[in-house]
């Protein structure tokens, strides 16, 4: 089958799609599925910008509310993770997954599913050392730390994901798994991005989570957005003993959803032609869920993962055949997720704008019915209860985080001493959060819907690219110049208009001065936001 996968789309639902009818039109290619990388941005109303960690004045409604409301409907069913620039309150409702919209699909802080056969894994948000240890503790309102804190992915979801035995054929992460870039072509990446030179020579560009999870799951596929480039590595992994077969990921980065931008990929996927078009809950990954649903914190106090180091009694929570079927007698041996999706907020009306609509935290009723039937705990629910106990776990106030002693094994040292979320410091084409919130107000937003009109995409096609059957490309820099030319190649077939104008692939990376001035840091990618794009 055929999947199309986006970089951040930064609430450009709209453009998106046009895009991929384009493609049906002019070239008869319609992907089955399309695959999100985070910055998916599903604002429904005014109360969701305020919790959208940006400045105020990046804070804009663009499309997702029509596709809520009803008013649209996405032509091709869209699985998304989570990225760092999401409206964190309306995906905090859906920690195991569930519909934003109908045919819209979010994976919640991590997960895995089935389409047709085909197994696709998760998780949403960006690595931050000191909050990796931590609970899912926030909720909204929202104070300036934990806007942020919101998002950074934790140690559980890494160590529910560490469970999985079955393979995996596409996974995707928000953030880059850390050294990826050792795989592929990193002249060409430090030509586009040379603000990148330091990370990648000192090895710290990128999160060591999603490292992890890429040495431990082997998907046949891993994609990734949040540095708006696009780069393809392949990366052969290492065998644990000789009767295991070889295995070997293809990695590939998308830019960000723009005008001219090449920010949307097609690959083929084999699939099970006996299955359904419906998405489907996988068996392991509920299994897995409810085998470590003792482990679920709700509170700020920083704990390890169980291992095995003599501190815990158990460390395996892996799960077995047996488990796998009790989880598909439960279903009756049905998988398909049921198409639940309800309201849960009001929807942005343009005719009569709420700029003071205030944030609340809402218990979605997707999550409710999942956590009964398969015997969950409801987050939310939990968080909601220590605060009307008043027990100053997981409560939500308008004050500074407290730093607190750790509740698991506090002999631990955590697993990353490192304190980097994947973003270069230097880097133009994201936007940079005050650490003092500075930039940031909370109070405000800025309500500043798409035009009803969308721009004309005749000019634009080069958006899309078709993805070469193999991207060979090697570890050694030596060999870099051959897979630029892999890229240039007639194998990397580029689904877009001949013309003169044409854009080259060179143009993806958009205009790097490497520029290190205080205020262009604070002010970068100003461009995500922007009617017009960068590089024109």
């Amino acid at each position: 089958m055929k999947v199309a996968v986006a970089g951040c789309c930064h609430g450009a639902l709209d453009k998106m799609y046009e895009t991929l009818e384009l493609l049906q039109r002019r070239h008869n290619v319609r992907p089955d599925l399309l695959l999100c990388c985070g910055d998916f941005q599903a604002v429904r109303n005014e109360a969701d910008l305020r919790c959208m960690a940006v400045p105020a004045k990046y804070r804009h409604m663009q499309t997702f509310y029509r596709y809520y409301s009803g008013e649209k409907k996405a032509p091709v069913l869209t699985v998304f993770i989570g990225g760092n620039h999401e409206a964190s309150n309306h995906l905090q409702e859906l920690p195991y997954g569930g519909w934003v919209a109908p045919n819209i699909y979010y994976l919640g802080y991590a997960g895995v599913v089935r389409f047709r056969g085909v197994r696709i894994g998760g998780i949403s948000g960006i690595f931050k050392a000191h909050d990796y240890r931590k609970g899912h503790f926030e909720c909204p309102p929202y104070n300036q730390q934990t806007i942020r804190s919101a998002y950074h992915v934790r140690n559980i979801e890494v160590f529910k994901l560490k469970q999985l035995k079955r393979p995996i054929d596409i996974f995707m992460s928000h953030d880059w798994p850390r050294s990826i870039y050792h795989y592929g072509n990193k002249k060409q990446l430090l030509k586009m991005k040379s603000f990148f030179r330091q990370e990648v020579e000192s090895n710290t560009l990128g999160s060591p989570a999603a490292s992890e999870l890429l040495q431990h799951l082997k998907p046949s596929y891993w994609f990734s957005a949040h540095l708006h480039v696009k780069f393809a590595a392949f990366m052969q992994h290492e065998t644990n003993s000789k009767e295991e077969l070889p295995k070997a990921t293809k990695f590939l980065a998308l830019d960000k959803c723009l005008p001219h931008r090449d920010f949307l990929q097609i690959i083929d996927v084999e699939h099970d032609p006996n299955a359904g078009d419906s998405l489907e809950y996988d068996a392991e990954w509920i299994a897995v869920l409810k085998a470590t649903n003792s482990l679920v914190n709700v509170t700020q106090s920083s704990w390890n993962m169980p291992e095995k180091n003599g501190l815990h009694a158990k460390w395996d929570y892996s799960v077995t055949e047996e488990a796998i079927k009790e989880v598909l007698e439960e279903l009756n041996h049905d998988l398909k997720i049921p198409c639940n999706f309800t309201l849960t907020a009001a929807c942005y009306d343009p005719s009569k704008p709420q700029k003071n609509m205030e944030p609340v935290h809402t218990i979605n009723p997707q999550t409710t019915e999942f956590c009964a039937q398969f015997g969950l705990t409801d987050i939310n629910d939990r968080i909601q209860q220590a605060k009307e106990e008043g027990s100053g776990r997981g409560e939500c106030e308008e004050e500074e985080e407290e730093e607190m002693d750790s509740t698991g094994s506090a002999e631990e040292p955590s697993e990353y001493n490192t304190d980097n979320s994947g973003l270069s410091s230097f880097n133009p084409d994201e936007i940079m959060l005050d650490e003092e919130g500075g930039d940031e107000d909370l109070s405000t937003c800025s309500v500043d819907p798409s035009p009803d009109h969308p721009p004309e995409f005749s000019t634009s096609f080069s958006d899309i690219r078709i993805m070469p059957d193999s991207m060979a490309v090697s570890s050694d820099d030596a060999m870099d110049s051959n897979n630029e030319e892999l890229e240039k190649s007639g194998g990397s077939k580029q689904v877009e208009e001949k013309s003169s104008t044409e854009r080259s692939l060179k143009r993806i990376g958009g205009d790097e001065n490497g520029n290190s001035g205080v205020k262009k840091i604070k002010r970068r990618n100003q461009a995500i936001y922007a009617a017009e794009d960068e590089d024109k």
